[in-house]
């Protein structure tokens, strides 16, 4: 439909199913247009279960949402899906879909209030940056001993991690 058309109709109808004058109808109708031509697409959480992984499922999920909170893709507040209901989606039992939260809600990532539903939880922005160095600096831990397994000097590693840097 033209979207003139559909002003025209939002117009009509507003005033006369209201009776009320045709400034307040125009700004009703602007309104209206907005939220049909500017909706936004509800956000959907995308949860990949891979079964060659050598992760369990509910460590999958946890790793998944973890990840999303860091990327800033799920925001302070925000609801997640029900436990049930995500057990539904990806087709797994509820029972695994509970570990994955009670482990969320364990590391406070996740609040959870009775018969509201799992919240994301307020994020202490420095202990999250500790969280992360934390994981980095074991990563790093196990690539330094891979590489003197390989008998790499440190000159190697470090032209190595330049290399890997400069490339994303």
């Amino acid at each position: 439909m033209h979207i003139g058309l559909v002003c025209i109709y939002c117009i009509w109808t507003v005033s006369t199913l209201y009776m009320v004058n045709l400034s307040f109808a125009l700004l009703t109708s602007v309104n209206i247009i907005n939220q049909l031509f500017n909706r936004k697409e509800d956000k959907e959480l995308k949860i990949v279960i891979s079964n060659s992984s050598s992760d369990p499922i509910y460590q999958q999920i946890f790793n998944q949402i973890q990840e999303a909170i860091f990327q800033g893709e799920l925001k302070e507040g925000e609801a997640l899906p029900s436990i049930r209901n995500l057990a539904k989606d990806l087709q797994i039992s509820v029972i695994t879909t509970k570990r994955a939260y009670d482990d969320l809600e364990h590391e406070r990532y996740i609040e959870t209030v009775p018969g509201k539903g799992s919240f994301i939880a307020v994020q202490n922005k420095e202990l999250m940056r500790e969280k992360h160095l934390r994981i980095l600096e074991d990563q790093l831990t196990e690539g330094i001993h891979t590489a003197k397994l390989l008998r790499l000097n440190l000159d190697e590693l470090q032209n190595m991690l330049t290399l890997l840097y400069e490339e994303d």
